[in-house]
C-alpha cells in the first residue's frame, strides 16, 4: 500500500511538472527561430555599425532590404559529376565567392620581349564565382598543381554547394549551428562532422571522402549586405574540377541562357518592354544563309546576330556618366596591353550615334573608369593591398546611386564597364557584380559569368596614331614554320612549355627571355607571327593574353592553351573555325595535334582568321562589325538575353 501511494505522487508530480516542461521546450525553439531569423534577416536590414550602401535605397530614399538583392547558390536534384548539370540556380538570397589565384600586372616590358606582360605572383586575387562550375586550384607545399578530384573549391575559399537534393536543408542545417561556433567579424566555422549525411552529400558529393570530410571546416560570413559567403577551409590540398571543353563551354553558355539570373527589376520600364521585344524580334530573325559584310560559318547564328546588330544600330542608346575624376574616370589609355578599355572609353564617350544625353532614355548605362589607371593611382607598391582600390569603386557607385535611381532599379543590370587589367575582377567584385564586365580576365574559374559578362579582347596597341600599322601577314601557303611563341615565364604552364619545347624541335619555333634575343636577329615577332602557321596562345598568370588578337592581326592561326578561359565574342563566333584549343594537360602532345590537322583543314581555319579580322581592329573612327561595335554589340545582346520582365 505504502509502495502505491509514492507511486501515485510521483504520478501527479509528473503531470504538475509536464506544462513547465512543455513551455520550456517551446521557448527554446523559438529562441532557436529567432537566432537564426536575425542572422540572416534581422542582420542584414539592420547592419551594426555600418551605413547601407547607396544601392539599397531607392530613388525616394527608402531603404531596400537584403532580401530584394538576392545572389544564388547553386541546387540540382540528382548526384552527377556532370559540371553542366551545376549551373540550375535557386534564388535563397546567398552569395558565392570564390578566392584564388596570385597575381599582379607591373605591365613591365622587357625591352627584349615583345608584346608580353610581367606580373608578381604574390598577390592573392579574389573574384566571383557565378557561373556554376565548381573547380579549383591551389598549390601544395612544393608549390605545384595537383589534379586530385571534382567538386570542391580550394582551400580558404568559397564555393556554390551544388547538387543537393534539398538545398534550403544545407543552408539550414549550416545557419542552426551559429550559436555554437560564432566568431568575430560575423565569421563563423563549422565542423564537416557536425553536418547531417544528407548535407554532407549535398556539398560534397562528387568526392564521397569520409576522411577528408572529417577533418575539414566550413567557415559562413554573414555579411552586412545580407549576403552569405560559405568557406571550406582546409591546407595543403587541392581538389580540381576538370576544366571545360569547348563543348561543355557552349552548353555551360546555353544553360546560363535558360536561367536568366539577372536580377528582376525593381519597378517597370517602358524600355523593358522595348528589350524584350527586341528579344523576341531576334527569336525570329529571318534566315540567312550568306551575307556581304559577314562570313557566316564564323558565326553561331548569323540571323540572330544580323537581326540583333541591325536592332542596336537603330534603337540603343547608352548614357554616360560623368560622374568621376581623372586619371580613373574619363581619361582613355590608348597604349600598351590595357588599351582595349582605354580604346573603348574613347570611342564610347565621343560617339554621337548611340549616346543620350538624358538617361531615361537609355538601355544601358556605361561607367567609364580605368582599371589601369585606378591601380597606378591608388595602389601602393608591395603593399599587397588593394582595398582601397575597390572601395573607390564602391564610393563611385554609391555616388551615383545615391543621385540617380537607376542603378536602384536594377541593381546594376543595365550598367557596364570595360577593363582589361588583371585586378578589375576583384576590384569590380561585389559592389558590380550584377553590371554586365566586360573583362578581358574572363576565366570561368575566377567568376566570369558566361552569358552574362563579355570576353574583352587584349590588345596590345603599339602606335595610338594608327592602330592598324602592320596589319595582315603571309598567306597559308608561304608560312614555312609550324607554329611560334616567346614570351616570359610567368605560371607553370609556361615552363613546362619552355621545358618541353624550347630547342627542342626545328619545327616548334618556341622560346624564352633569353633564347629570343638571339632568335630575334634574324627577324621581328611580328615577323615570326606572320611566318608561322599556328601561333601558340599560352596563359602567363593569367588566362588572357595579348597574343590571342596577335596572332589574329597577323593572320596566324592561334592556338589557345588556357583551361577555362572563355575567348571574345564566345557568345557569338564559332572559335573552332578559326583557331586550335589545346588542353593544358595535352602540351606535350602539342606538336602531334598540329600536325594532324589537314592542309585542307588548316587553309579553311587561316581562311577563317583573315575573315574574322575585321571583327578585332581598331579605327580612330569605328567602322561597322568593327571591335569597338563588337564589344558594344555583346554587352547588348547579353542584356537583351539577361532582362527578367517585371
Amino acid at each position: 500500500m505504502e509502495g502505491f501511494f509514492i507511486s501515485y505522487q510521483r504520478l501527479v508530480r509528473s503531470r504538475k511538472l509536464l506544462p513547465v516542461l512543455t513551455l520550456t521546450v517551446t521557448v527554446v525553439l523559438l529562441l532557436k527561430t529567432f537566432t537564426l531569423l536575425s542572422k540572416t534577416t534581422f542582420s542584414t536590414e539592420f547592419p551594426s555599425s555600418r551605413r547601407p550602401v547607396a544601392s539599397q535605397w531607392n530613388s525616394n530614399g527608402k531603404y531596400l532590404s537584403s532580401q530584394t538583392q538576392k545572389l544564388s547558390l547553386s541546387s540540382d536534384s540528382q548526384k552527377s559529376n556532370d559540371p553542366l548539370l551545376l549551373t540550375e540556380r535557386l534564388d535563397l538570397g546567398f552569395g558565392v565567392d570564390l578566392v584564388d589565384g596570385n597575381f599582379e600586372n607591373d605591365d613591365n616590358v622587357d625591352e627584349h620581349m615583345d608584346m608580353d606582360e610581367v606580373e608578381d605572383p604574390d598577390i592573392e586575387f579574389i573574384g566571383e564565382h557565378e557561373n556554376g562550375v565548381l573547380e579549383q586550384r591551389v598549390m601544395d607545399s612544393e608549390n605545384k598543381l595537383k589534379s586530385l578530384s571534382d567538386g570542391i573549391r580550394k582551400e580558404g575559399s568559397s564555393f556554390a554547394v551544388g547538387q543537393s537534393r534539398n538545398s534550403f536543408s544545407i543552408v539550414e542545417s549550416m545557419l542552426g549551428t551559429l550559436n555554437e561556433n560564432s566568431g568575430e567579424d560575423g565569421m563563423h566555422s563549422i565542423p564537416i562532422s557536425s553536418l547531417s549525411k544528407d548535407t554532407k552529400a549535398g556539398i560534397f558529393s562528387s568526392l564521397g571522402n569520409e576522411t577528408f570530410l572529417s577533418s575539414t571546416n566550413v567557415q559562413i560570413e554573414l555579411a552586412a549586405n545580407g549576403s552569405t559567403d560559405i568557406t571550406l577551409s582546409k591546407k595543403n590540398k587541392v581538389w580540381v574540377m576538370p576544366p571545360l571543353s569547348m563543348s561543355e563551354m557552349n552548353s555551360l553558355l546555353l544553360k546560363n541562357r535558360a536561367s536568366r539570373r539577372s536580377m528582376r527589376p525593381r519597378w517597370s520600364s517602358l524600355l523593358d518592354k522595348h528589350i524584350l521585344s527586341v528579344r523576341k524580334e531576334i527569336e525570329n530573325a529571318p534566315i540567312i544563309e550568306w551575307d556581304r559584310q559577314l562570313f557566316a560559318p564564323l558565326f553561331r547564328n548569323i540571323s540572330k546576330f544580323k537581326k540583333s546588330y541591325e536592332l542596336m544600330e537603330r534603337t540603343l542608346k547608352v548614357y554616360v556618366y560623368q560622374e568621376g575624376k581623372q586619371p580613373i574616370f574619363h581619361k582613355p589609355l590608348l597604349s600598351s596591353i590595357y588599351a582595349s578599355e582605354g580604346w573603348f572609353m574613347k570611342l564610347m564617350e565621343s560617339n554621337t550615334r548611340f549616346l543620350t544625353k538624358d538617361p531615361k532614355q537609355a538601355h544601358l548605362f556605361y561607367m567609364p573608369f580605368s582599371s589601369r589607371f585606378l591601380q597606378l593611382s591608388l595602389y601602393a607598391t608591395n603593399s599587397h593591398n588593394r582595398t582601397n582600390l575597390r572601395q573607390h569603386l564602391k564610393n563611385y557607385v554609391d555616388l551615383i546611386a545615391s543621385k540617380y535611381p537607376f542603378w536602384n532599379r536594377t541593381g546594376g543590370s543595365d550598367h557596364f564597364l570595360a577593363a582589361c587589367h588583371d585586378w578589375a575582377p576583384y576590384e569590380t567584385k561585389k559592389v558590380m557584380e550584377r553590371c554586365i564586365r566586360a573583362l578581358c580576365v574572363a576565366d570561368l574559374r575566377i567568376g566570369f559569368q558566361l552569358g552574362k559578362d563579355v570576353s574583352l579582347p587584349e590588345t596590345n596597341v603599339y602606335s595610338p596614331k594608327n592602330p592598324l600599322r602592320d596589319v595582315g601577314g603571309r598567306p597559308w601557303n608561304q608560312r614555312s614554320m609550324l607554329a611560334f611563341f616567346a614570351g616570359n615565364l610567368h605560371g607553370e604552364l609556361r615552363s613546362v612549355l619552355l621545358k618541353i619545347w624550347e630547342d627542342k624541335d626545328p619545327d616548334m619555333k618556341i622560346y624564352g627571355p633569353s633564347t629570343f634575343r638571339a632568335a630575334r636577329t634574324k627577324m621581328s615577332y611580328a615577323q615570326y607571327m606572320k611566318r608561322s602557321k599556328y601561333c601558340i596562345c599560352p596563359r602567363g598568370y593569367e588566362a588572357n593574353s595579348p597574343r590571342l588578337v596577335e596572332a589574329i592581326f597577323f593572320e596566324c592561326v592561334p592556338v589557345i592553351i588556357a583551361d577555362d578561359y572563355v575567348p571574345p565574342f564566345f557568345e557569338l563566333l564559332k572559335w573552332e573555325k578559326f583557331s586550335v584549343v589545346v588542353m593544358e594537360k595535352d602540351v606535350a602532345k602539342l606538336k602531334e595535334i598540329l600536325e594532324s590537322i589537314s592542309e585542307s583543314e588548316y587553309r579553311e581555319l587561316q581562311m577563317g582568321v583573315k575573315m574574322v579580322q575585321q571583327h578585332f581592329l581598331w579605327h580612330h573612327r569605328p567602322v561597322q562589325y568593327d571591335l569597338f561595335h563588337m564589344i558594344l554589340h555583346s554587352v547588348w545582346f547579353n542584356r537583351v538575353y539577361n532582362l527578367k520582365p517585371r
